[in-house]
């Protein structure tokens, strides 16, 4: 059922509490509840009318129950839970496909209303239909946890116009437009925040409860919800472009996306049915020239019995609904896979291979040390603030941090000596601000302290004289340390980085984080050879980890490709097979947990339904079973198989 969409702005809040919404003192059921209950009305009368059937049979309460009244008594019982099943069967065998469950269920019941087993026949078909209503009960929910992130598409916008507000579609909002979000409203596209700052409920993109405050100048994404204050974004992509329209394309096309194991199953399902079919009329009619007191409505009632455990239907719902447990348990995890066929590859990766760079550091350059040799620490900084105020280099953004409202000197003559740093005039002073080579090249001694020095260092001089250095270093994020001891944790037996950072930083990093082998001062190029090289080496399954423009072609490349969604680059994020949303490493170890669960019960109920149906089967065969007992292994094992597979969205995998 299709949920009205309701604008937090039309609501009465005395309303809203429910001050006035049981005005004449009844409880009213909800369309949803009407639904469902009309949903299981057909099974409920078809269970009271054969209790009734068969206590009347016990108690022989009822002399007249007999002959035309008795089948047709059973009949009406069922008609409600057995003409849906026989349609269906009609329908199928109308388009050329005989051999399916539904086929099977009616000639299975139909069968035994011949051979008078009337309480059977209803019963069969009463438990095939519940069990069909749990499995589809079952898939919706699982079905809901990926379907609920269609509940934050935003329907409004308001944009700026003619100098007022005015509320549009979002696909209408054009780049560089100013756009209104109030209170509890959800982002609609994209943007830079103009306010101060906002703080947002970013939970359905990135699965993450905690609120995310986010200041002017910063990005914010589509879907988000505002939780404090109006606030004004300058959009920054189309609808179509924003990161809530990509995260709900993904998500629709991965359940598309059919694992190996599932597809096997189908194929199987298609070859095996028929084959069943056979063998039960062999049941039948083979038994003729081998038994001296053959009879014929035992050895039918046998392959009748034959027939409803043959059904492959625990088969072939439990399995799409095990990944669709997946999928879903991921994508509320802040993890995206893009089809169950990635979740069963997330199973084999032995060997983590990851970018530097806004993978397992923020990508954001900070200040490390300030070191100054002629000057105090603020007069220091004051010149080469006033020097990187006409930069556009990261590192000069970082500098410019050092004091929010820059520096009070002012730069003249300001020059960029290509690869090497700037040139330029501050109080009457010649100030250089770059890297060695631009010190030795204009005379300046430079202290040998700095030949050591790992990080990224940018050296000042004043007047030909060295006048100190900072060093600029991209900070770990804060969970870096906790992944890569997950992702051991995992059973992954090998580490390794590979980045365009230099290699000495890289080197540094790797070591802090006691990663396995580092290599850096890498183009994509080489990060691609690298990948392919380990590729050539037998039983090793990679999974690449980046976010880069750059590192696209290694995401491609891979056994899997992990990039991070926050972050990431639009190419890199349409390259990967798994993203991650909230740009967190560790979450890399959870993906691999949620892949190998998934896999796991997704075997357990491919064992349970064929053990099961075999035992059940060579029963029948030798009439042991009954129809009973052809019921648990065909409707038993697939509520069993669900209830399996419904565990995954109950895990937890911190």
């Amino acid at each position: 059922m299709k949920k009205k969409k309701v604008n937090l702005r039309d609501i009465d809040p005395k309303e809203h509490k429910g001050e006035h919404s049981h005005d004449d003192g009844h409880n009213h059921s909800s369309p949803e509840e009407i639904s469902n209950f009309r949903t299981y009305l057909p099974a409920i009368f078809s269970f009271v009318m054969l209790i009734a059937g068969i206590a009347i049979d016990y108690f022989d309460a009822f002399p007249f129950f007999k002959g035309w009244i008795r089948i047709v008594w059973y009949t009406v019982a069922y008609i409600p839970v057995g003409f849906p099943v026989i349609r269906e069967g009609w329908k199928s065998i109308k388009n050329g496909d005989f051999f399916t469950e539904f086929f099977l269920m009616s000639i299975a019941t139909l069968g035994a209303f011949a051979i008078g087993e009337y309480p059977e026949g209803v019963a069969v078909m009463l438990f095939y239909a519940v069990g069909e209503l749990f499995q589809n009960a079952a898939v919706n929910r699982a079905k809901g946890n990926i379907k609920a992130l269609l509940d934050v598409r935003p329907n409004e916008a308001l944009v700026y116009r003619d100098g007022d507000f005015v509320s549009v579609n979002p696909e209408t909002v054009e780049i560089g437009e100013k756009i209104q979000v109030r209170v509890g409203e959800k982002v609609p596209l994209d943007g830079i925040i103009l306010s101060e700052k906002g703080s947002f409920n970013t939970a359905a993109l990135t699965g993450e409860s905690k609120p995310d405050t986010i200041a002017k100048g910063d990005t914010v994404f589509a879907g988000s919800i505002n939780l404090d204050g109006v606030i004004e974004i300058e959009t920054t992509k189309e609808f179509k472009d924003s990161s809530i329209a990509r995260i709900l394309d993904m998500v629709q096309n991965a359940t598309a996306r059919k694992s190996k194991t599932e597809l096997f199953i189908r194929k199987f399902a298609r070859i095996y049915t028929p084959i069943v079919v056979f063998l039960a009329i062999g049941l039948t009619f083979l038994p003729y020239f081998f038994v001296d007191d053959y009879v014929f409505r035992d050895w039918l009632y046998r392959a009748l019995i034959f027939l409803v455990i043959s059904c492959p239907c625990a088969l072939v719902i439990s399995i799409p609904l095990g990944y669709f447990g997946g999928l879903g348990a991921a994508s509320r995890n802040g993890i995206l896979f893009k089809g169950a066929s990635f979740l069963d590859a997330m199973t084999q990766v032995n060997t983590v291979v990851m970018d530097k760079t806004g993978t397992v550091t923020k990508g954001v350059f900070k200040i490390k040390e300030i070191n100054s040799i002629t000057f105090e620490e603020t007069e220091f900084m004051k010149y080469l603030m006033a020097m990187e105020e006409q930069s556009t280099h990261p590192i000069a953004k970082a500098i410019l941090e050092y004091k929010a409202d820059g520096s009070d000197y002012e730069a003249t003559d300001v020059s960029e000596v290509a690869g090497k740093g700037l040139k330029g005039t501050v109080n009457g002073k010649t100030v250089l601000v770059g890297n060695k080579a631009l010190m030795t090249s204009n005379g300046i001694e430079v202290p040998s302290e700095t030949d050591g020095i790992v990080e990224s260092i940018v050296m000042v001089s004043i007047d030909g004289k060295f006048a100190g250095y900072v060093t600029i270093a991209d900070e770990l994020k804060e969970d870096a340390h906790q992944a890569i001891k997950q992702i051991r944790d995992a059973g992954i037996t090998k580490i390794i980085m590979l980045s365009g950072d230099k290699d000495s930083i890289t080197q540094q990093v790797s070591n802090e984080l006691n990663i396995d082998w580092a290599k850096g001062g890498l183009l994509p190029e080489d990060k691609l050879n690298e990948v392919e090289e380990l590729k050539k080496q037998p039983d090793m399954k990679v999974a690449f980890i980046g976010d880069g423009i750059n590192d696209a072609p290694v995401l491609a490349a891979s056994g899997v490709g992990i990039a991070m969604g926050g972050l990431g680059s639009d190419v890199a994020i349409e390259t990967a097979d798994v993203i991650i949303q909230t740009d967190q490493p560790s979450k890399i170890a959870r993906a691999i947990k949620i892949g190998r669960s998934t896999r796991r019960i997704v075997w357990q109920n491919i064992g349970l339904a064929f053990g099961v149906k075999v035992i059940v089967l060579i029963l029948g065969a030798g009439g042991l079973a009954t129809m009973w007992e052809a019921v648990f292994a065909d409707v038993g094992v697939a509520l069993l198989a669900i209830f399996n597979a419904v565990r995954l969205q109950r895990m937890k995998w911190d």
